[in-house]
C-alpha cells in the first residue's frame, strides 16, 4: 500500500472528531513529518483558525487569509513552501473541496524529506482530507466551531446549513459566492446541481434578517430542488415552488429570484426570471447588465404561469449576479447610482480570479459612499467552455 492509501485509509476509519490525530499519526510515520497543522477558514472568509487536536500542544494562532504563507496558499490554492535552506521545511497545502476552500493543511518536515513527489503526496492527502472533513461535518461539531470568529444568530445558523456552501468548479466553469453578513442572514437562496449535461443554478433575494424570512428561504429551496430531482425544468421549479410559497403564505411572503440552467457542452441557457436579482454580464469590454424578460416573484399570486427565456453564454464570459434589495431592477429603471456603483465595482475585478470576486466586489459597494444594502450575496459565474488551464507549480517562499 502506498503512502497515499495508508493514510486515506487512516482518515476513513478515524473517528470524526480524531481526523487531525490520525494524520499527525500517519504524516509522521510515511513522512517524517514533526508537525502537521489545519487551519479552517471561518465563516466570514477573514480568519484561518486552527483546529485543535485531542491530543497535542496548542497549535497557531488565528491568521489573517490575505497575508503569509498560509494565506498565500489559501488564496492561489496551489501548495506553498516555505524554508529548505536549513534543516526542516514546511508545506502549506489548500484543503479544498471541488473548487470550495476550506482552509489549509501546514506540515513540517525535513529538508531533504521534502521532494516534488512528497509536496505532491502532501497536495493529494490535503484534498482528501477535505472530502473527509465534509463527511465529517455531520457527525461533529468540532470543524463548525472552530470556523467561528463569533457567535452565528439562530438565522445564521438555518441558513448555512440551508445552503450548499460558497463554491462549485466544473471543466466548463467556476462558480464562486460570498455574502454578507456572514453571521447573521438574510435569507438569500442560493443553490446548484451538476449533471453530464447541463448546471443549473437558482439565486434569490432573501427578504430580511430575520428567522421568518429563512424559513421563507427553507420552504422556497426545498421546493425548488424537490422539483429539480423530479426532472422537472426550470419552468416546473419556478411553478413548484410559486405553489408552495403562495399555499403556505397568501402571497404575502414572496421571493424574487432567477432560476437557470446552462447546457454544458453548448452554453445554451434557459432562464426564469422571477423579479429576480441583478445579473452583470462582462464580454471583452466593461461589464454591462444582463437584461432579462422579468416575471412576477414566487408566490405572490396563485397559478402564475411562468416562461423560460433562452439565450447563450460564451466561453470568456463572467457573469455577476447580485442580490440585495437596491439591486432589484423596477419599473422606473433601477437605482442608477447603485447601477454605477456595481459597474465600477466589477470592472475593478478584472484579472481577479472568481473566487475573490465575489467578495472585492462587497468590498467596493461596501466603501462607494452611497446607501448600502445591510444584507448582499454576490455570486461570479466564469464560463470557460470545457477549455482547461494549466495548473501551475508549487509556489517557493524566494519567488
Amino acid at each position: 500500500m502506498d503512502r497515499r492509501s495508508t493514510v486515506e485509509r487512516g482518515l476513513r476509519e478515524a473517528p470524526a472528531h480524531h481526523l487531525l490525530d490520525s494524520l499527525r499519526i500517519d504524516l509522521a510515520q510515511q513522512f517524517g513529518a514533526f508537525s502537521a497543522d489545519l487551519l479552517l477558514v471561518d465563516y466570514g472568509l477573514t480568519e484561518l483558525r486552527p483546529v485543535e487536536p485531542v491530543q497535542a500542544p496548542a497549535g497557531p494562532q488565528p491568521m489573517s487569509v490575505e497575508s503569509g504563507p498560509a494565506g498565500r496558499a489559501f488564496s492561489t490554492q496551489q501548495p506553498y513552501l516555505s524554508g529548505g535552506d536549513g534543516p526542516t521545511a514546511t508545506a502549506f497545502l489548500p484543503v479544498s473541496v471541488r473548487g470550495d476552500r476550506c482552509g489549509v493543511l501546514v506540515v513540517g518536515l525535513p529538508s531533504d524529506r521534502l521532494t516534488r513527489e512528497t509536496t505532491e503526496d502532501l497536495a493529494a492527502i490535503a484534498e482528501m482530507l477535505g472530502h473527509a472533513l465534509r463527511v465529517a461535518d455531520r457527525l461533529t461539531d468540532v470543524y463548525r466551531r472552530t470556523r467561528r470568529a463569533r457567535a452565528l444568530s439562530v438565522p445564521g445558523e438555518m441558513q448555512w446549513d440551508l445552503l450548499p456552501g460558497r463554491a462549485c468548479v466544473g471543466e466548463e466553469f467556476d462558480l464562486h459566492a460570498y455574502w454578507e453578513p456572514a453571521y447573521a442572514s438574510g435569507g438569500h437562496v442560493l443553490d446548484w446541481s451538476v449533471t453530464e449535461e447541463e448546471l443549473t443554478l437558482v439565486v434569490a433575494n432573501g427578504t430580511g434578517p430575520d428567522t421568518q424570512a429563512v424559513l421563507v428561504s427553507n420552504l422556497a429551496l426545498n421546493a425548488i430542488r424537490n422539483a429539480r430531482r423530479a426532472g422537472l425544468d426550470v419552468v416546473g421549479q419556478a411553478s413548484l415552488t410559486d405553489q408552495a410559497l403562495y399555499g403556505q403564505y397568501g402571497g404575502e411572503r414572496t421571493l424574487s429570484a432567477l432560476l437557470m440552467s446552462f447546457a454544458r457542452h453548448t452554453g445554451a441557457m434557459q432562464v426564469v426570471d422571477a423579479g429576480s436579482p441583478t445579473v452583470w454580464r462582462t464580454r471583452g469590454a466593461a461589464p454591462e447588465r444582463f437584461d432579462l424578460e422579468r416575471q412576477l416573484p414566487l408566490g405572490m399570486f396563485e397559478d402564475t404561469v411562468y416562461a423560460a427565456q433562452r439565450l447563450r453564454i460564451l466561453p470568456g464570459d463572467r457573469l455577476v449576479f447580485v442580490a440585495c434589495d437596491r439591486a432589484e431592477p423596477t419599473e422606473g429603471g433601477g437605482d442608477r447610482a447603485f447601477d454605477r456603483a456595481m459597474r465600477r465595482a466589477i470592472e475593478g475585478t478584472r484579472g481577479m480570479t472568481g473566487a475573490d470576486t465575489p467578495r472585492e466586489v462587497v468590498r467596493t459597494l461596501r466603501s462607494y459612499g452611497g446607501p448600502t444594502p445591510e444584507d448582499l450575496l454576490v455570486l461570479c459565474l466564469d464560463w470557460h467552455g470545457g477549455r482547461a488551464a494549466a495548473r501551475p507549480a508549487a509556489a517557493h517562499e524566494d519567488e
